[in-house]
């Protein structure tokens, strides 16, 4: 017996079998009718698909075969990647030296007969072979190698569509993946976009809304309000005597007093309306149907609410409300707002003044 030597191009020709991804797969029915097909013509009782892998011979498909794999050192096959270029046909294996007291053919009712079509890659690397199995001697007609040859293009381009599919699939899945990591970006982006535009809008210290904000909810509010027919109404509040707090006690507990003040004022108007810190020791209450005297009544709620905060500083507040007119813009009711605040500092502070 004749071991089949191995091909120089041997690297080359496992890594493209391997990339076909068919070793040690299923049955498939497209396989198996071709190596019927091939039985038939050859009028063989046996035929295989087989492929020829590092140190075995692997069967695909099978006609007349229970076997799925053999060692490759007394594989037939292993001989017929050897001749790439056409059909090897071994007529009588007792006759050939390089078979003729392989395990194979020794075995009762072992082979006798034998011919291979290689099964070529585009890229002309034998990968296995197409063949046909007798158990006694016998020959090919010229027919007969033509049509071993051209199933065996068959078969390639069956696994040629599965590479294809299989490259298809991973593509997919790569797209899918990516497209993954782009959506979860854009959310990351989304989200980093609302917490900036929360920035822009919202007080770093007190974590009320800003000035901008205010301005923008009391345009909104307006707008309502021509709608409806409901009334608004903006407080300006202003913390009495602040930078003494800060001079004599210092910014931190400054700090802690604007804080302190803050949650009052969301407790005390959150439910009606929205608070803002328009600047230092300024802000705004913005009241949607709400009237003037309504807005003073509440605001003389917080005036007197303000000697309870916790800290232990002597607080007190001036406050000077405006109802929005008809027809007002948005700095109208501001600027009355302002000037019945500074109304009351005037007026000695820790009161509450309506705009006429």
């Amino acid at each position: 017996m004749i071991r089949p030597e191995i091909p120089d191009n041997e690297a080359l020709r496992l890594a493209a079998l391997h990339r076909y991804e068919i070793l040690d797969t299923e049955d498939e029915q497209a396989y198996d009718d071709l190596v019927t097909i091939a039985a038939g013509i050859c009028g063989t009782p046996t035929a295989a698909m087989t492929l020829v892998d590092t140190d075995r011979q692997w069967v695909k498909s099978r006609h007349g075969l229970e076997m799925t794999e053999i060692s490759r050192e007394i594989s037939f096959c292993g001989h017929t990647i050897l001749t790439p270029d056409r059909v090897m046909v071994v007529p009588d294996t007792l006759a050939d030296a390089r078979f003729h007291d392989n395990p194979l053919v020794t075995a009762q009712d072992g082979v006798r007969f034998y011919a291979g079509a290689p099964l070529l890659a585009p890229n002309g690397h034998a990968l296995g072979a197409l063949c046909v199995v007798d158990n006694r001697p016998r020959e090919l007609d010229a027919f007969q190698r033509e049509a071993m040859q051209a199933l065996s293009r068959q078969v390639i381009h069956l696994m040629e569509l599965r590479r294809t599919s299989l490259e298809l699939k991973r593509q997919l899945g790569e797209r899918d993946w990516y497209e993954q990591q782009l959506q979860l970006h854009q959310q990351q982006l989304e989200q980093q976009n609302a917490d900036l535009t929360e920035q822009t809008r919202t007080d770093a210290l007190t974590g009320l809304s800003n000035r901008r904000a205010l301005a923008a909810s009391l345009v909104t509010a307006l707008e309502r309000a021509v709608k409806s027919g409901a009334r608004v109404s903006v407080a300006m509040i202003d913390v009495d005597h602040f930078k003494s707090i800060n001079d004599l006690q210092g910014h931190a507990v400054g700090d802690q007093v604007l804080v302190n003040l803050s949650s009052l004022l969301r407790s005390q108007f959150g439910g009606s309306g929205m608070v803002a810190r328009y600047g230092g020791e300024e802000f705004v209450a913005l009241l949607e149907d709400c009237d003037a005297e309504q807005a003073r009544m509440q605001c003389e709620y917080l005036r007197e609410a303000v000697a309870y905060l916790p800290g232990g500083v002597p607080l007190t507040i001036s406050i000077g409300v405006a109802e929005c007119r008809q027809g007002d813009a948005p700095d109208d009711a501001f600027r009355r707002a302002d000037e019945a605040l500074y109304a009351a500092k005037r007026a000695g502070r820790d009161r509450v003044i309506v705009a006429p």
